[in-house]
């Protein structure tokens, strides 16, 4: 709306008005997949100039890139808590079709000077935050989509009364894109992730992707489930997200996953 209104020369209309910034600065970039047969994924920490804000697991991070006039506000998922003490995120390296870069994720992976300052405001995602902690997790996502799970994660790790989490998660490679290795398997050991299922689609001998897991643990996922386990998709909108549900109303039965979506047991963070 905001967009048609410049083209047209109108002024902003009174129910849009361009997001309140916060700043924040640059404090650590790391390429997270050197190798990897895909997209290239940056691992970047932002700190807050001021005060740190409040957050909750599920939360976006709006971010505006630089441009006259200042082009739409990009949306990450936030990797962190705010026991953290700073945002992280995962950003893939989106390429235009004549290959360059991404006008945000280009700036945010190359062209962002360490310490250089970030506009970032922290949107509240209700649809997306966490059940009670004594409720089940089973976290299914793809790519960069790990890091809006990894959040909840990070809660779950926090609080001892956490009833435990399951992620099922789907990548290129093993040995170049298995994003949060240690920390995951870490979890693993300590029980807050009960169960960690991968795949790796590029991989030979595996060659499966996220949704085959889901169908390959339909059984273990109605027996979640009937326990009062809630169900938290995030990645792509386009393939995966479409391919889950499917493979878990395989698995579920499409009036019990309408009503896991309706009673809030079901949520999906999908772009």
């Amino acid at each position: 709306q905001h967009s048609v209104g410049q083209a047209l020369g109108a002024a902003a209309g009174p129910d849009w008005t361009p997001p309140a910034y916060e700043t924040w600065r640059l404090a650590e970039r790391t390429l997270a997949n050197p190798g990897s047969p895909g997209g290239e994924a940056w691992r970047l920490t932002l700190e807050p100039i001021g005060a740190l804000p409040a957050w909750a697991a599920g939360d976006i991070a709006e971010i505006g890139p630089p441009g006259d006039p200042a082009p739409a506000a990009r949306e990450y998922s936030v990797a962190s808590i705010p026991a953290d003490g700073r945002v992280e995120l995962l950003v893939r390296l989106m390429r235009r079709p004549d290959g360059t870069p991404g006008l945000a994720s280009g700036w945010l992976a190359h062209d962002l000077a360490p310490g250089g300052e970030v506009p970032m405001r922290l949107r509240a995602n209700r649809a997306f935050h966490g059940p009670a902690a004594a409720t089940p997790m089973i976290l299914i996502g793809n790519g960069t989509g790990l890091a809006g799970l990894r959040a909840h994660l990070k809660a779950r790790a926090a609080d001892p009364a956490q009833g435990g989490a399951w992620l099922l998660f789907g990548e290129r490679t093993a040995a170049h894109d298995s994003f949060y290795d240690a920390e995951l398997q870490a979890w693993r050991a300590s029980g807050v992730l009960a169960r960690l299922d991968r795949c790796f689609s590029r991989d030979a001998g595996d060659g499966r992707y996220v949704q085959a897991l889901v169908a390959e643990a339909a059984d273990d996922i109605r027996a979640w489930v009937d326990r009062g386990a809630a169900i938290y998709v995030c990645g792509s909108l386009e393939g995966m997200s479409q391919a889950v549900h499917a493979a878990l109303e395989d698995a579920l039965g499409a009036d019990r996953l309408a009503d896991l979506l309706e009673t809030g047991r079901y949520r999906r963070d999908v772009y």
